[in-house]
């Protein structure tokens, strides 16, 4: 003890069968656990009712009986538990077939499994085996439910062997066709899979069908084969509606041919086989793919199939297949026939087919030629139907060149085709007017021809409102006024062309002063400055050049110009200013210089000449009675004496002016 070597006393003191002394030393110097351990030892020694005896008085009995099992000493461990624990035979038994099954001793460790009550676990000792006999007999005896265990563990071993039809057969004796349907997934034996759902799990079958579409459409090309492969096994087992399912799911853009001909499949199923409504899905389903790979005329009969006629139509019609969308209209659906009509005519449209349009809607073909710009094509076509229909579309390229500042070519548009008088035409044709008489540069023989046919253009346009719903209305009286005003503009460009006319000429730019309201004010008092410069009228030329600076002035500065020169005169006090000069700057320069010489040489008097009426000589309104004269044809001056007269009422002119210009054309 001195050497603390206590284990070697209680060795020693066993050795003697002194067990009170070797517990003793153990219990004073090995703690609790060398005291167990000793009266473990001590128990095992007496055996019987003498060792249950002492483990009780030391209250270790169950210690001990567990530290028998837990060290093979099972015999001991029985005895103690038959004598005082029955309890604990049990599970005896069990660590005593645990120990005997690892040891290989199978039919030792069985009894012990069942003396254990724990049969199942004879039974998964030889499954794990491999002992399949044992196994089932020992299920059969002593535990029925594990009966189907067994026969699993050897579907398993069946399918690890690839004896597929053995393995089957075992799960479905076990009731397992769920197992089935897994190791056949497992094995990618998809139709098998199907085969035992479709047989013993009906329930299951379309979330099996899923799976199998979801696996096969990450497989490419060989999903394909595979849907078209479970596409035929259901239409072989008659099941239409699967089969269609499956044969709409195919895409492979690589093979055109096969995934129309599936889809095609699908379509002649459900019309052969299925229910009417999803006959009619299926088609609007295939419909359209067939459309867009091209196929119209196939979809058009998949359609007409199922009496969806609107359908067929429109697949004609995508095709281009006139006239079969005409005939189905026709014969099927009377209803639709416009309407065929109508996306002719749109596709002949949007091809830009113009000519084939005519036939079809003349109007919508005139009017593609408007919005394309083949206004010869436009005109040319509407001049073979009617008056109405040509001149609104004379009226639309006349707006169109207007707009484009080609009043010139509008002009002789209306030469061409005449001007009728439809009010909705007034303002193109003001417009027209104004335009061409606020063109610069015009005054000259070269531009008579244009005015003489603005002229012509005016004359017959009034001549037809005279006999119009339009006659003697505030238009009428409008047009009147331009078309008198366009005929002084052509006298004075002829005149200008004579040189014994060119006094005439002058008049005529004079008397136009009355129209400023009209005519630009700026130009028409330019072009009268200079036509009574060019004359020798000095003193009326500065005054009109007068005011034409005032114009431009206003122009700049926006104040009003002076009218004190015009007191007593039919020139008109309130006129547009002008907005933009008909003139260049230079020009306009040259002029103020001119007007400010002849100011500075005070060498005129600024007053308009007077006439016998002691009213200015070209007013037409006499100042002191109010009497309005006839202006003359030839100049626009008041027709005072020596006149001559017209069969026109109002008409007539001053016969010195008039023999002036019959020697002249003579």
């Amino acid at each position: 003890m001195e050497a603390e070597e206590w284990k070697s006393v209680v060795h020693m003191y066993r050795v003697h069968d002194m067990w009170e002394d070797a517990y003793r030393v153990a219990k004073n110097h090995g703690g609790a656990g060398g005291q167990k351990q000793v009266a473990y030892l001590w128990a095992r020694s007496l055996g019987g009712e003498a060792a249950v005896k002492l483990l009780n008085k030391f209250g270790l009995l169950e210690y001990a009986i567990e530290s028998a099992a837990n060290k093979f000493s099972f015999d001991f461990a029985f005895d103690l538990a038959r004598l005082s624990c029955k309890e604990k035979i049990p599970e005896i038994h069990l660590k005593h077939a645990i120990y005997l099954e690892d040891e290989a001793r199978f039919p030792e460790a069985e009894v012990e499994f069942i003396k254990a009550g724990k049969p199942k676990e004879a039974v998964f000792m030889y499954v794990h085996n491999k002992d399949w006999a044992n196994a089932q007999r020992v299920a059969e005896s002593h535990d029925p439910e594990s009966v189907s265990e067994v026969l699993v563990g050897q579907a398993k071993f069946c399918f690890e062997q690839k004896d597929f039809q053995k393995a089957e057969a075992f799960l479905l004796r076990a009731q397992r066709p769920e197992l089935a349907v897994k190791f056949y997934k497992d094995a990618d034996m998809w139709s098998d899979a199907m085969r035992i759902c479709k047989e013993y799990l009906p329930s299951k079958l379309s979330m099996l069908q899923e799976e199998y579409e979801r696996v096969t459409s990450k497989k490419g090309g060989r999903g394909v084969e595979g849907l078209l492969e479970q596409a035929r096994e259901w239409e072989q087992s008659g099941e239409y509606s699967r089969a269609v399912d499956c044969y709409l799911k195919v895409k492979d853009d690589s093979n055109v041919t096969s995934m129309e001909n599936c889809w095609m499949k699908a379509a002649g199923l459900s019309i052969k086989f299925l229910s009417g409504d999803r006959a009619i899905e299926v088609v609007q389903l295939v419909g359209p793919r067939l459309i867009q790979l091209g196929k119209f005329n196939a979809a058009a009969e998949l359609y007409l199939n199922m009496d969806l006629n609107k359908e067929a139509i429109d697949a004609f019609i995508e095709g281009e297949e006139w006239n079969k969308a005409k005939t189905v209209a026709k014969e099927l659906e009377p209803r639709y026939e416009n309407y065929v009509d109508q996306k002719y005519k749109e596709h002949l449209k949007n091809q830009g087919r113009v000519e084939s349009l005519v036939g079809v809607d003349v109007m919508a073909a005139l009017d593609l030629y408007a919005e394309k710009g083949q206004w010869e094509k436009c005109l040319d076509t509407a001049s073979k139907q009617n008056f109405k229909i040509l001149h609104k579309y004379v009226a639309l390229y006349a707006t169109h060149l207007i707009k484009d500042d080609d009043a010139l070519k509008a002009l002789q548009l209306y030469t061409q085709h005449g001007a009728p008088p439809n009010p909705q035409n007034f303002n193109i044709y003001k417009r027209l007017f104004l335009d061409l008489i606020n063109l610069s540069n015009t005054d000259g023989p070269e531009s008579y021809r244009m005015w003489a046919d603005l002229r012509n253009f005016l004359q017959q346009l009034c001549e037809n409102m005279s006999k119009s719903a339009e006659a003697n209305s505030p238009a009428h009286e409008d047009f009147e006024q331009m078309l008198l005003i366009a005929h002084y503009l052509a006298t004075r460009s002829a005149a200008k062309g004579v040189e014994q006319l060119l006094s005439v000429a002058a008049k005529v730019s004079v008397s136009l002063l009355r129209y400023t309201e009209i005519i630009h004010a700026d130009k028409a008092f330019y072009e009268a400055g200079l036509a009574c410069k060019a004359v020798g009228w000095e003193n009326m030329a500065f005054i009109f050049f007068n005011h034409f600076v005032d114009l431009c002035d206003a122009l700049d500065d926006g104040r009003a110009p002076d009218h004190s020169d015009f007191l007593d005169t039919d020139i008109p006090f309130e006129v547009p200013l002008p907005t933009k000069l008909c003139v260049t700057d230079a020009q306009v320069e040259q002029i103020r210089d001119w007007v400010l010489m002849v100011s500075v040489e005070n060498r005129l008097e600024q007053v308009l000449p007077r006439d016998e009426r002691d009213t200015y000589e070209a007013s037409l309104v006499a100042a002191n009675t109010g009497l309005r004269s006839l202006p003359c044809v030839l100049t626009g001056y008041p027709v005072l004496r020596n006149k001559i007269e017209f069969p026109a009422a109002g008409k007539a002119a001053n016969k010195e002016d008039w023999n002036k210009f019959l020697m002249a054309t003579k």
